[in-house]
């Protein structure tokens, strides 16, 4: 199997947050709709429980484990509820666009 090459449909398809450690800069109700956004790919319309990000820098993938983030590291949501982390130098590249 070769590589392939990875995109979006559309702009507006993930939701996503800059991580920050300070509560004031990421606000919780962010991180709360982040985590609630989260889905379990095997059950999908279970809750997550195991699911987290916290302020910490952890981000807890169900049946996947846990993912440092770093501050300015965006993390996002997909339509389907699967998480992706882009390192901040990443979504500082031309190849992301956010707001």
């Amino acid at each position: 199997m070769a590589t392939r090459t990875l995109g979006t449909a559309a702009t507006t398809t993930l939701t996503a947050v800059s991580f920050s450690e300070s509560p004031n800069v990421l606000l919780p109700a962010d991180l709360a709709t982040i985590q609630h956004a989260i889905k379990n790919d095997l059950q999908p319309l279970d809750l997550s429980v195991n699911t987290w990000i916290m302020h910490n820098g952890l981000l807890m993938i169900p049946r996947r484990g846990q993912l440092r983030v770093f501050p300015g590291d965006f993390f996002a949501v997909d339509s389907t509820g699967w998480p992706i982390l882009l390192s901040s130098a990443a979504a500082a590249s031309a190849s992301w666009v956010h707001t």
